[in-house]
């Protein structure tokens, strides 16, 4: 785990060269989280009602925009405002894989209007640097209006069971963020990466980028569909810094409940990593 993921969020947030990363901290550390809400419902009602919910609570809100079956201009407008209303950032798990020209068309337009509404967003390294290069392009773009509001993280590793994102995939994730640094704000991994040596790069002194681990549960350990779980503080235990729960949370009896008791466990995993009191 790198020195800086030991250091508190507000002392990152200072330090960090990425206006987004920056913006990501402050809020954490202003409402004291680190939870991604993965609100994976499928109607715009649903969608708005627990970003409304569970807003307060929140670091981040990650949707998949496409499960909707009634996406419209009703769901970019309730979305922004509540993000702006609750002070979190919104996440579009698109996961683009595919080469680059396709996937500018696919971030900066299209039907889903990504670009306008996602403030993060994350792409598969599997069609090689190409899609990291053409996203950063687009973001960096003399006519991209929403320029350093904007990030993506890369999905180095996941936590479904036999996940091919491993070895040589994982090390070309790293590579390529270094490369990229700028836009590429860090990981979606189950782990911190910065100790991951590379062919082609090595990893700058000032060199922060932000963890995301998806699959955390305080209940379950996995599903019938190769989903495996661990739990909040196993997660930041592990270098994350910022935790993604699903099911946990949204299909709980109490969403709001349940989100409280993950925004305490994970602030106090947190805590203990940086080795603060509470």
């Amino acid at each position: 785990m790198s020195s800086a993921s030991r250091q508190p969020y507000g002392v990152r947030a200072q330090r960090h060269p990425n206006a987004l990363v920056k913006r990501l901290f402050e809020i954490a550390e202003a409402k004291k989280t680190n939870v991604t809400v993965s609100a994976d419902v499928t109607t715009t009602k649903e969608l708005l009602d627990l970003a409304d919910r569970l807003g307060p609570y929140i670091a981040v809100i990650k949707t998949h925009i496409d499960i909707l079956s009634d996406f419209s201009e009703e769901t970019i407008t309730g979305l922004t405002k509540l993000a702006e209303k609750h002070n979190f950032l919104i996440f579009e798990d698109r996961k683009f894989i595919d080469i680059g020209n396709t996937v500018q068309k696919q971030y900066h337009g299209g039907a889903l209007r990504i670009s306008e509404w996602a403030h993060i967003i994350n792409c598969s390294v599997l069609p090689g640097e190409g899609i990291v290069e053409a996203l950063a392009q687009t973001a960096s773009s003399p006519d991209f209006p929403y320029g350093p509001d904007r990030g993506l993280l890369i999905l180095a590793e996941m936590t479904s069971k036999g996940s091919l994102a491993t070895g040589e995939y994982t090390k070309a994730s790293v590579d390529y963020a270094r490369k990229y640094r700028g836009f590429v704000m860090g990981f979606i991994s189950t782990r911190a990466l910065t100790e991951v040596q590379t062919d082609v790069t090595t990893a700058a002194e000032d060199e922060d980028f932000v963890v995301f681990t998806t699959g955390v549960n305080l209940s379950s350990k996995g599903d019938k569909l190769g989903q495996q779980y661990q739990t909040p503080r196993s997660a930041i235990e592990r270098g994350a810094d910022f935790i993604i729960a699903g099911r946990g949370i949204y299909a709980a009896p109490d969403p709001v409940e349940a989100v409280k008791q993950y925004r305490q466990e994970g602030w106090e995993a947190y805590l203990a990593r940086i080795g603060a009191s509470q």
